[in-house]
C-alpha cells in the first residue's frame, strides 16, 4: 500500500481557483477546519462549494473566494443560520443553490455513481423547484402496481466534484479512514464523488490499529478512494470530533459575533500551529 500522508500545505497546491470543492462533515460537526484554515492562506478563489455546510462555508464565503454554493442549509447548530454567511448572501457576494437535504444526497450519490442524475421524490410540492429553475423532472418507465399511474419525480444532478475535503478521527497511511462518532454524516459519499479526495485526520495510525478496538463499520473511508492523508491534531476545531472532542462553543460564540477582517486578522494570519496557540492564548485569556 503506498503512502499518502501530506501536509495541509499540500492539498492546497493541488487546488485551483475555479475548482468544484465539496467539503464534509455537517453544520458545526467534524468539519476538516485546518484544510479550510489552509485554503484562507492560498490564493485559490472563484470556487463552486458542495457542503452540509457550516464555518466552513461562513468563513470562505467572507473571504470571497465562493462563486458558487450548493448546500441545503449553512448552520453553526447552536446558532441556527451560520452569521457570515447570511452577511454574504444578503450582499450577494455568490450564487447559491439551495436544495434539499434528500436531494443534496442524492446528488453526491449520483456522482459517486457516476451517473448524471437519480429520481427522487424530494423537492416535489416545495419552492425547490421555484429557486432552482434549472431543475428537471423525469417520469418513471415504470407503472405503480397499484395505481398504474407513472410516477413524476425530481431529477437531481449529480455533484461531481473536482476535489473532496473531509475530516476523520483516525487514519492509515494508505488512506482508510475511520470514524469513531455517532455519525458517518456523508463523508464516504464526498469521496467518491470527487477526482480527488483529501482526508485530515485527529491521528495517522497503523492499519492495524484501526479496527483493534472499534467495530469495521467505522472505517467509513477506503483507501480506493482518498488520495492524500494529512494529520491534524485539533483539526476540526471548533467544530466537534466526537468523542476526541466536542463543539468549542465558546470560541463559536466569539467566530459568530466577531467581524470576519478581525476575526481573521487574530486567528487566520499564520499557519495552523499559530491558529491552535492563539485559541489557547484567547482561552487562557478568558479563564483569568
Amino acid at each position: 500500500m503506498s503512502d499518502k500522508t501530506m501536509s495541509a500545505q499540500d492539498v492546497v497546491g493541488r487546488l485551483e481557483s475555479g475548482m468544484t470543492v465539496g467539503i464534509g462533515g455537517w453544520g458545526a460537526r467534524r468539519k476538516p477546519m485546518a484544510l479550510v484554515r489552509a485554503l484562507l492562506r492560498s490564493e485559490v478563489t472563484d470556487l463552486t462549494v458542495v457542503s452540509y455546510g457550516g464555518p466552513d462555508v461562513g468563513l470562505l464565503a467572507a473571504a470571497g473566494r465562493i462563486r458558487t454554493l450548493v448546500t441545503a442549509f449553512a448552520t453553526l447548530d447552536s446558532v441556527p443560520l451560520e452569521p457570515h454567511y447570511r452577511a454574504a448572501r444578503e450582499r450577494g457576494a455568490f450564487e447559491l443553490r439551495e436544495v434539499d437535504e434528500a436531494m443534496f444526497m442524492w446528488g453526491l450519490h449520483a456522482a459517486a455513481n457516476r451517473l448524471p442524475f437519480l429520481p427522487v421524490r424530494a423537492g416535489l410540492g416545495s419552492d425547490v423547484m421555484r429557486v432552482n429553475p434549472d431543475l428537471r423532472t423525469v417520469t418513471s418507465p415504470y407503472p405503480d402496481p397499484v395505481s398504474g399511474i407513472r410516477e413524476e419525480l425530481v431529477a437531481m444532478p449529480a455533484l461531481r466534484l473536482d476535489a473532496a475535503l473531509v475530516h476523520m478521527n483516525r487514519a492509515d497511511r494508505a488512506g482508510n479512514g475511520q470514524y469513531l462518532g455517532p455519525d458517518p454524516y456523508f463523508d464516504d459519499l464526498f469521496c467518491e464523488a470527487a477526482d480527488a479526495a483529501y482526508v485530515s485526520c485527529e491521528r495517522i495510525v497503523d492499519t492495524a490499529e484501526l479496527t483493534k478496538e472499534a467495530a469495521p463499520q467505522t472505517l467509513l473511508l477506503q483507501r480506493s478512494s482518498v488520495t492524500g492523508v494529512v494529520e491534524t491534531p485539533n483539526g476540526a476545531h471548533f467544530t466537534s470530533c466526537a468523542p476526541d472532542y466536542g463543539r468549542d462553543e465558546a470560541f463559536l460564540r466569539l467566530y459568530a459575533s466577531t467581524p470576519y477582517a478581525e476575526f481573521a486578522e487574530r486567528f487566520l494570519g499564520g499557519g495552523e500551529q499559530d491558529y491552535q496557540d492563539a485559541v489557547r492564548t484567547w482561552r487562557k485569556g478568558r479563564e483569568r
